[in-house]
C-alpha cells in the first residue's frame, strides 16, 4: 500500500536524524565545559556564583547544555529530511517558496536568540540579582534554575523573530492577510504584553525591553504581508494573462 512506503521513508529518515542527533551530541559534550562558562560569564561581572545542590547536578546539567547545541545543530538536516519526504507532494511554486524561506528561518532564529542574549538577558539578570541584594540576601543562584532561566528569555525570542518570514510565507499562499493581522491586532498586542509579564521581572524597562521588540516584529509581519499579496496578486494577474493568450 502507498501508504507504508511514505511510512518506510519517514522512519529511514527519522532514524538518520537521530544518528545525526547523537553524533553530534557527542561531539557538544567535547566542548560542553567551554560552552558552560560562557554562558555564565554574564554572572562574574557581578560577583554572583552558581551552586549545586546534589552531586550530579553538574552532569545533569552538562547533558542539558550539550542537547541543546545538539539539537540547535540538528535542526538544519532535520529540515533537510522533511524537505525531502514532502516536497514530490507540492508544487513548484510552493517548492520555490519554501526554498527561499528555509534561510530565513534558520538566520530569524538565531538573530532572536542573539539578541536576547546580549540585550534582553543581562538586563533581566542584572534587575533580578541587585533587587534580590538590594534586601540584603546573599544571591546563590542553582546552576539548573540558571540555565531554564536563560532558555526562558532566549527561546521565546528565537521563535518571535521567526514570525515575520513565516507570515511572509503564509500570505504568498493566500493563507493570511495584512488586513487579517491588522484586524486582530490588539489581541496579538495583548498576548506579548502577557508573555513579557511572564518572562520579564516587575520593572518597566524590563517589560519594555520585552514587549517592544516584539510588537516592532508583529508590525513587521504585517509589512511584509502586504508585500506578499502585491506579489502573490501580480503572480496570479500575471497567470490569467498567460492563460488567456493561450
Amino acid at each position: 500500500m502507498w501508504w507504508m512506503s511514505h511510512l518506510t521513508a519517514l522512519r529511514v529518515r527519522l532514524v538518520r536524524t537521530l544518528v545525526v542527533f547523537g553524533i553530534l551530541l557527542i561531539a557538544s559534550l567535547v566542548f560542553v565545559s567551554k560552552i558552560f562558562h560562557y554562558l555564565t560569564s554574564p554572572l562574574k561581572s557581578m560577583h554572583v556564583h552558581l551552586i549545586a545542590t546534589s552531586p550530579g547536578e553538574i552532569v545533569l546539567v552538562y547533558m542539558t547544555l550539550g542537547a541543546a547545541v545538539a539539537i540547535g545543530l540538528t535542526i538544519p538536516y532535520a529540515m533537510y529530511e522533511v524537505w525531502a519526504f514532502v516536497s514530490p507532494g507540492l508544487t513548484s511554486f510552493e517548492r520555490r517558496l519554501a526554498i527561499s524561506m528555509l534561510p530565513g528561518i534558520v538566520l530569524t532564529f538565531i538573530a532572536g536568540v542573539v539578541f536576547a542574549w546580549f540585550v534582553t538577558f543581562p538586563l533581566v539578570v542584572h534587575f533580578l540579582i541587585r533587587l534580590t541584594e538590594s534586601q540584603g540576601l546573599l544571591v546563590l543562584l542553582q546552576a539548573n534554575s540558571y540555565f531554564s532561566f536563560l532558555a526562558l528569555i532566549c527561546l521565546p525570542f528565537g521563535l518571535a523573530c521567526e514570525l515575520p518570514v513565516v507570515v511572509f510565507a503564509l500570505a504568498r499562499i493566500g493563507l493570511v492577510t495584512a488586513k487579517a493581522m491588522r484586524r486582530v491586532r490588539k489581541y496579538a498586542y495583548l498576548i506579548i504584553v502577557i508573555v513579557g509579564v511572564l518572562i520579564s521581572p516587575p520593572e518597566l524597562i524590563s517589560h519594555l525591553s520585552v514587549t517592544v521588540p516584539m510588537m516592532l516584529i508583529y508590525e513587521g509581519s504585517i509589512g511584509l504581508a502586504w508585500v506578499a499579496e502585491k506579489r502573490r496578486k501580480a503572480r496570479r494577474s500575471a497567470d490569467d494573462a498567460a492563460n488567456h493568450l493561450s
